[in-house]
């Protein structure tokens, strides 16, 4: 039976030379089709010195022109005839045929003063010029050819290769050439520079992928900072973050981050996300200056995100009865309050916190479990946390946030260090590549609780490191909080 053609199996993409995954008919990158790849160049034989070459193919059946003969070489004191391009017979370019010498007609007194200036006597390359009338072939009469009634003059002789330069119409650079200003509003490609971008994010002219806001953001409020990049596989970012600070009543400063990663086999994981970050941010804004206790607004702070995450499966855009085949938006969460004694944290899914002491001689813990097959295993002790981790299905998560998730189960912990350090807040993007608690101490800079932002720049320089086979986002803040309004150095 006939087959569909299989595409050549490619490791990175032709277009922007991105790596690419087994199976994939699109590049993630810039949208390159990776079907359409060009066929390998014809085999070329190789011949022999002494071998007979093929005869070239003619591209018409046209007689060659009759080409005068060369004399015969190697006689002393015989010069080589010059041979004119006048000699040839052809055209000019008004379709023409170039006369002979027996043959041209009887030149006027102006065409015979021109005729004569070459200095050998014989007839230049003729260029026809445009007149002021716009007229080609025409030529305003002057001097002796106007007083004698002469409708034309002779046609202009280039005596030297430096006149056919001068002659020759200056080539345009397409790189400088100006371009139509497009209209207002229109996003141009950033490649083609020549396409628009339609709402997909894509180039209606070369299909380019554009950089989207979200593939890699940054932010720093006070002494907490987060990172967020879309990776090095994924086409785009569907982690999301928030970061901010709230005054308590006694005037003392809590600090929050909240880091949220969409479930990629879900319907709008992106926008799940990032509902979910901005409600429960909002949410613990509203509930730490009225006095709640940092651990209850953290549980409401899930709830609130989770009502966020739900009323995204009701909106048009994933109404079951357009889309019967999709499942909710969903997302998970995890995030740390932390005040001048206290620290606090909440999950759901597999998301994770860090607790990362200044004095590095101190052990580092996880303060997070994840809610996944492989830790469902672990806790009920049928197999080891290795065997577990190493499974395929180690990362399939077993709670998250979403209108078809499992009934919400909120889990919060409160801690009280007895030393400074560092809480880092993080996706599974950033701890695929350090996952103990030690090997996550090992990668957190020294300085991280005074520049918390650099310490974030360089956890996600890790991951990408690493691989970044996945979204990463990391949110680092010191313990205890700093004063409101302090920043990293």
């Amino acid at each position: 039976m006939s087959q569909m053609p299989q595409p050549t199996a490619l490791s990175r993409c032709p277009s922007c030379e991105e790596p690419l995954e087994q199976g994939d008919r699109f590049c993630g990158a810039c949208g390159y089709d990776l079907s359409v790849v060009p066929a390998p160049p014809p085999d070329t034989p190789t011949l022999t010195m002494n071998g007979a070459m093929p005869p070239r193919p003619r591209a018409h059946d046209a007689a060659s022109p009759d080409w005068p003969a060369a004399p015969p070489a190697g006689v002393p004191g015989v010069p080589a005839p010059l041979h004119l391009p006048a000699d040839i017979p052809g055209t000019d370019s008004g379709g023409s045929e170039l006369s002979g010498a027996d043959d041209e007609p009887e030149a006027s007194p102006a065409a015979s003063a021109g005729a004569s200036a070459a200095p050998d006597g014989s007839r230049g390359v003729r260029f026809d010029r445009h007149s002021e009338s716009g007229e080609f072939g025409e030529t305003e009469a002057t001097g002796e050819a106007a007083q004698t009634g002469q409708t034309g003059a002779p046609q202009e002789i280039l005596e030297s290769e430096e006149d056919y330069h001068l002659a020759a119409p200056e080539p345009v650079d397409p790189r400088v050439a100006a371009t139509a200003t497009p209209p207002a509003g229109t996003t141009v490609c950033v490649a083609c520079r020549a396409g628009t971008v339609d709402s997909d994010g894509y180039c209606e002219h070369c299909g380019h992928a554009q950089p989207r806001e979200r593939d890699h953001v940054e932010q720093e409020s006070g002494a907490v900072a987060a990172v967020s990049d879309r990776g090095l596989r994924h086409h785009r970012n569907e982690d999301a973050f928030a970061v901010s600070q709230a005054a308590l009543p006694d005037g003392s400063s809590a600090v929050v981050a909240v880091v949220c990663d969409g479930v990629s086999s879900a319907t709008r994981p992106d926008d799940a996300s990032l509902a979910a970050a901005r409600a429960a941010n909002e949410a613990l804004l509203q509930a730490l200056p009225r006095g709640a206790h940092p651990q209850q607004a953290m549980h409401d702070a899930i709830v609130a995100a989770s009502h966020a995450v739900n009323a995204l499966a009701v909106e048009p855009e994933t109404a079951q009865e357009h889309s019967p085949h999709q499942n909710a938006p969903a997302c998970t969460l995890v995030s740390a309050v932390v005040t001048a004694g206290l620290l606090v944290v909440g999950w759901v899914g597999d998301s994770r916190v860090y607790w990362v002491p200044a004095d590095r001689s101190a052990p580092p813990a996880r303060l997070t479990e994840d809610d996944s097959w492989a830790a469902q295993m672990v806790a009920a002790g049928l197999m080891g946390q290795a065997e577990a981790y190493a499974d395929e299905r180690a990362h399939a998560i077993t709670g998250w946030l979403g209108a078809d998730a499992y009934e919400l189960e909120p889990h919060t912990a409160s801690f009280k260090p007895d030393r400074p350090g560092v809480v880092v807040v993080c996706t599974d993007g950033l701890w695929n590549y350090a996952e103990g608690a030690e090997e996550m101490a090992e990668v957190v800079p020294p300085d991280a609780g005074s520049r918390p932002l650099h310490a974030a720049q360089v956890l996600v320089g890790h991951a990408l490191d690493g691989g970044g086979h996945d979204n990463v986002t990391v949110a680092v803040v010191p313990f205890p909080a700093v004063p409101q309004g302090a920043g990293s150095a």
